[in-house]
């Protein structure tokens, strides 16, 4: 399944390149909801939410009251998870707040056993509240480990090993492949396989994803594709 990307920031339509970069703003939020209307799942990412820098929660509930959304972007505590889904998100996507950052575990420690990094409090406590089903656990990596804080931090752990210990949380998880993600150049086909392969859990894939051949390769993986850059550039077309 194809399921298209809309980024916010600062109330437009973002897409950036790395995460950091802006390539593409759209002002015209109607014309893309129309574009999007006929898809069964849209993901909907709030940058400014999941930087610090304020939300866009009055675009998030105009988006969601028209788009079946699953929303993500500073998801950080279970309160903020329930204003999202009240704000009409179907599933709330939880990245960085799921994983303990540096500081607070050991270099040695975490050398032992990588799964201490995960936050199983905050998982937990988001799954038994809002329900395991409407949890998407997002799993970003770059060189090979899971990264957060926008990409910034890496952690020591590889995604099938954060995977394997988030899997009891959620029914679902988001894999992205920062190597590739806004670049356009394709994404890492084995990197998903090992994350699909690791868990039973629905498996969603994001991250340099360009062509229509790739998201066959994905659904014969039993794995959706979420697709940005390519959509809003024409690369692809979804008519």
């Amino acid at each position: 399944m194809l399921i298209p990307s809309i980024d916010l920031q600062n109330s437009r339509i973002v897409q950036l390149v790395q995460g950091e970069k802006l390539a593409i703003a759209s002002d015209d939020v109607d014309a893309w909801i129309e574009k999007f209307a006929k898809f069964p799942k849209v993901q909907l990412i709030d940058l400014d939410a999941a930087m610090s820098r304020g939300n866009n929660d009055e675009l998030v509930r105009r988006i969601a009251a028209r788009l079946p959304c699953r929303v993500g972007g500073g998801v950080r505590t279970v309160g903020r998870a329930e204003e999202l889904l009240a704000a009409g998100a179907q599933a709330v996507i939880a990245g960085s707040a799921l994983f303990r950052g540096p500081g607070q575990w050991s270099a040695a420690d975490a050398a032992g056993d990588p799964s201490i990094v995960v936050n199983h409090d905050f998982a937990r406590a988001l799954a038994q509240t809002i329900g395991p089903q409407r949890v998407i656990a997002a799993v970003d990596s770059k060189g090979g480990r899971v990264v957060i804080h926008g990409w910034k931090t890496p952690l020591p752990i590889g995604p099938v090993a954060a995977v394997l210990a988030l899997e009891g949380y959620c029914d679902e998880f988001l894999y992205t492949h920062v190597d590739k993600e806004g670049l356009m150049q394709g994404t890492d086909m084995d990197a998903i396989r090992a994350v699909r392969e690791a868990t039973a859990r629905r498996v969603t894939a994001a991250g340099g994803i360009t062509t229509r051949a790739e998201i066959d390769a994905l659904h014969a993986m039993n794995v959706d594709a979420v697709v940005g850059m390519a959509i809003y550039t024409g690369s692809l077309a979804i008519e």
